[in-house]
């Protein structure tokens, strides 16, 4: 069964644009941190702030954090995910969760196209077919070997046997798996998310997600996540010969996101 994307931000540091601001003025300021917030109104950051970025001071950008809870993803793009290490993550597990009736990610050029769109989901079902079977004949095999061995009554026997089936049947399961995963990045690492997986050179799926991530950080906080986006927003593509020669039309794009 197919599953769509879904993006929410569960929490994020409480005024996030005045955290940021006290942090950096603070670098420059010979009075208190007491004094710091109290002298400092919503315009007073928000006017420092501007001034800072301009700057290029983003260490303060730190101590700002998003948390997005996301379902509705293959495990292909988990993987990419991943990769950005400055960020906390907990995910849906293919060991303690059974994937009986997985569902999955259709890719929208094979969507588009009949003869690959039936080949696709043939392959999903045929695999869903194998998990089951080889999840089936491990739990029978472990729920006997853990009553002879270990003493354990039946229904304890096949409890743990259940997860240690999940734990190996789960090799066959396919990337386009759907996934759910927790993830809470700091405003400097998601600026920095935002600028390779919002171009149009990332894969289709990380970047649907995370322009979906960068929305919901712009409606907190426009002044922080202003020039968020890729990097063509902030001036000239990055991309050299492998610009998608495209450059007006994603600045538009985000600049109204």
């Amino acid at each position: 069964m197919e599953q769509n994307l879904k993006v929410m931000l569960i929490s994020h540091t409480p005024n996030p644009l005045k955290t940021v601001a006290m942090a950096a003025k603070l670098c420059y300021s010979k009075v208190g941190i007491d004094k710091i917030n109290e002298n400092m109104s919503d315009e007073d950051a928000k006017k420092f702030m501007e001034m800072l970025l301009n700057y290029g001071h983003l260490s303060p950008l730190e101590h700002a954090s998003f948390t997005f809870g996301i379902e509705g993803v293959s495990r292909t793009l988990t993987h990419q995910l991943v990769r950005h290490r400055i960020a906390s993550y907990s995910q849906q597990s293919q060991r303690y969760v059974s994937e009986k009736q997985f569902e999955y990610i259709i890719p929208p050029k094979i969507k588009e196209d009949k003869e690959a769109l039936d080949a696709f989901t043939k392959t999903m079902s045929d695999i869903q077919s194998s998990y089951d079977n080889i999840r089936d004949i491990l739990t029978k095999n472990h729920t006997k070997r853990l009553m002879e061995e270990e003493g354990l009554d039946e229904k304890s026997a096949r409890s743990k046997a259940l997860k240690l089936a999940n734990e190996d049947a789960r090799f066959v399961l396919p990337g386009a798996c759907e996934s759910k995963i927790i993830v809470t990045m700091n405003v400097r690492e998601l600026k920095h998310f935002f600028t390779l997986r919002t171009c149009t050179r990332a894969q289709w799926e990380i970047r649907e997600m995370a322009t979906e991530m960068l929305k919901l950080a712009k409606e907190v906080s426009p002044v922080l996540f202003k020039d968020a986006g890729p990097g063509c927003v902030r001036g000239k593509c990055t991309e050299g010969k492998m610009t998608c020669g495209k450059a007006d039309e994603i600045r538009e794009k985000f600049k109204n996101l």
